[in-house]
Order: C-alpha cells, then structure tokens, then sequence
C-alpha cells in the first residue's frame, strides 16, 4: 500500500499510481522534479500552498486541485484554466480515472483553520486502496467517519492535532496502515512521532516516513 508513496517532509506526499505522478502540499521541495501530473493543495497556507515548490515540481499541463481562495494565485503561476479544479468539502470528483471526495479540514479549540474556510483533506480511491490525507485538522465529526486503508495524519500539535489526539483519532477509524506527518520543520519532532506510534491499536501499523 506505501509501495509507490513518498513523504519528502512536513505533511509533502508523493504517490506514483498508473504512471501519473501525483504530489499533495509540496513545500521544501529540494530538486527541480518537473514531474507532476497532478498536484493537491489542501489549504492555503505557505507550507501547504508554496508557490516557489510548486514550480519545482509542475510541468506544462499539470493539474492542480485547489480550495476557492488560492485561484487566482495558481493563475498566476501559469496553469491553464481547464487544468485547475475547485473543490469545496463533502464532494466527490474524478480526475483522470482517479475517483477522490473532500473531507473537511478545520480547527475545534483554536483559530488557525476555521470551518468556515472550506478547507480540505482528501480520501483517494487508488489501486483498491483508499488513502486519507487529512490537511491541517483537528478531531472532527467529519473525519470520525472516515473509512480508509491508509491514513497521513498530522501529529505535530499548535495548529492541528497533536501527536496524542492524532493517535485517537487513528483509534476511532482504523485504517490499516497509518503515517504520522507536519511534524520536523515548523512543529513537532521525530520523538512525537514515535509516541504516536506507543499509543495505537495493537491492529494498526504506523509507518514512519519521516526521520
């Protein structure tokens, strides 16, 4: 399930399904790959949304999958209008044979991703697998229902869950395969990653993909 999945830092993740290259947040980005098929952004925010790191990655016609409030900025950086996709929560789409739906993605006890904003994490439904990239969130109602074979979830706490509550959460929906990420550049440490994996189900694997 992990086979043809990268995590290349923060909460960047890279998948390789049916020759298609496919990035999610890309910030840090340390080559110029030039590789990108498909590129999802969960929210705004410069460690999700980098503009710099998207170009590293984005090739003529990439497609890029975008919440309302960066459009205008992806203009900006070259991408035809036919290739950029708004996606609002609790929707499904299809892009290229590759069925996903829109999770919302919000804070509960603090101010820095507010429900209102309509951002996103992102259930993929690839080679019989469904994968869950969650974006920037805490504990939701949403994302309590949530079925999955692999979960990212961020653990590195201040805006978003904390290596604790993430790990309930991975509790409460038991994928089978779990990645700890946003943890070693802005928050959080590898130590937190490995005190999220102490607290799972004895039938969860936790994979971590960042060292």
């Amino acid at each position: 399930m992990l086979e043809y999945i990268k995590c290349l830092g923060h909460s960047t993740i890279k998948m390789v399904s049916d020759n298609k290259v496919i990035y999610f947040d890309p910030y840090n980005i340390k080559l110029e790959y030039k590789d990108a098929d498909i590129i999802f952004i969960t929210h705004s925010h410069y460690d999700h949304f980098s503009e710099d790191d998207i170009n590293k990655i984005k090739k003529e016609n990439t497609k890029i999958v975008i919440t309302k409030d960066i459009y205008d900025n992806v203009l900006k950086l070259g991408f035809l209008k036919d290739n950029i996709i708004v996606v609002t929560p609790n929707n499904n789409y299809q892009i290229d044979n590759i069925n996903f739906n829109t999770i919302p993605a919000y804070n509960i006890d603090k101010s820095f991703h507010p429900k209102n904003n309509n951002w996103v994490g992102y259930i993929f439904n690839i080679n019989n697998y469904k994968y869950y990239i969650a974006g920037d969130t805490d504990i939701t109602e949403e994302n309590k229902k949530v079925i999955c074979d692999v979960a990212f979830l961020p653990i590195g706490g201040v805006y978003t869950m904390d290596y604790n509550e993430a790990s309930i959460l991975a509790n409460i929906i038991e994928p089978i395969i779990v990645v700890p990420i946003h943890y070693g550049f802005i928050v959080g440490n590898i130590e937190d990653a490995y005190k999220f994996k102490e607290l799972l189900n004895d039938n969860i694997r936790c994979e971590i993909m960042i060292k």
